[in-house]
This record gives C-alpha cells, structure tokens and sequence, in this order.
C-alpha cells in the first residue's frame, strides 16, 4: 500500500510539473518583434551616423532621453542630444563611419529592455584635422517601448574600449 501512495505522489508530482513547465512556456512573454524592432533602432542609429544626419539620429532617443559620451558629456533630450550631434558631424566625425552589433538584449519589464551594443569607427578625426586611430567601443542602452511598437532609447552610456591589458585583480 505504501508504495502505491509514493507511485501515485510521483506520477502526480510529474503531471504538475510537466503542466507547470507547460503553463510557463504558454505565459512566458515571446520577445521576437520587440527584439526585431531594436535591432530595427540600431540599424536607423548607426545609419543616421554613418550619413551624419542629427536629426534623424536623435530620432532614435525619446524626447527626454539621457545621453552620455565616451568622454563624459552629457545632453539631456532629443533637442540637445540633435545639436551635440550637429556639431560633431559637421567637424570631428564629418568622414567617419560606424558599425555596431547587438551584444545583448535583457527585457528588465515589457516596456523596458538594457541592450549592449559593440561598436566600431573608422574616419574619425582629432579637433586639428589629424586622423584618430580606428575606434572600438559599447553602447549600454536603456530602451524604451513606445505605443507603436519602436523602441527608442531611454538613457545612452558609450564606453570606448582600448587594447591595454587589463588590470589584474
């Protein structure tokens, strides 16, 4: 008797978790278009770049987005992050051309997403005129859902990574 109460305790607790597992995969949000239109707002960010079109660049950020550069400046809005934007292509980054590829992609709501994009620049220039090296480095974005379905960024935090050892721990 004993061991048909712990066979029918393991078949049920078997039929609970393959309906849980079953119920978790039927609830668990399918990211596939949200994921496909951030890629789309990488591709619209990078070719706004690569023209060196302000305008439709900063239309990849939200109206009241948070912009911070590999040195540190800051423009907070689309207006400011648009004219920081007009200036540097019209001088510095006039013949550069950027590359970028989605490192990662974490949901952290539905509407909220962090997403790591690897870049890569050529053409840039230094303030006198003379060439900048080939450049590396890591947007780390915050995006947010807008009501149509695009994803705009939030908050933009660039990392330029150079090619000096790490320091040990």
């Amino acid at each position: 008797m004993r061991a048909l109460q712990i066979s029918v305790a393991i078949v049920g607790a078997l039929l609970f978790a393959g309906r849980s597992t079953m119920t978790q995969q039927q609830t668990a949000p399918d990211h596939a278009k949200d994921r496909a239109a951030i890629e789309q707002t990488v591709t619209r960010f990078m070719d706004a770049w690569n023209v060196h079109d302000a305008h439709a660049f900063a239309m990849t950020f939200t109206e009241d987005a948070d912009f911070t550069n590999v040195v540190g400046t800051h423009a907070r809005g689309r207006a400011n992050v648009e004219s920081f934007h007009a200036r540097v292509f019209a001088t510095v980054f006039k013949n550069s051309h950027q590359t970028g590829e989605i490192g990662s992609i974490r949901f952290l709501t539905p509407e909220l997403a962090a997403v790591d994009v690897d870049w890569q620049m050529t053409g840039a220039t230094f303030p006198n005129g003379s060439p900048m090296p080939n450049r590396k480095g890591l947007l780390n974005w915050v995006m947010a859902k807008q009501a149509d379905g695009s994803w705009l960024i939030e908050v933009m935090h660039n990392t330029e990574l150079t090619d000096r050892p790490a320091i040990a721990k």
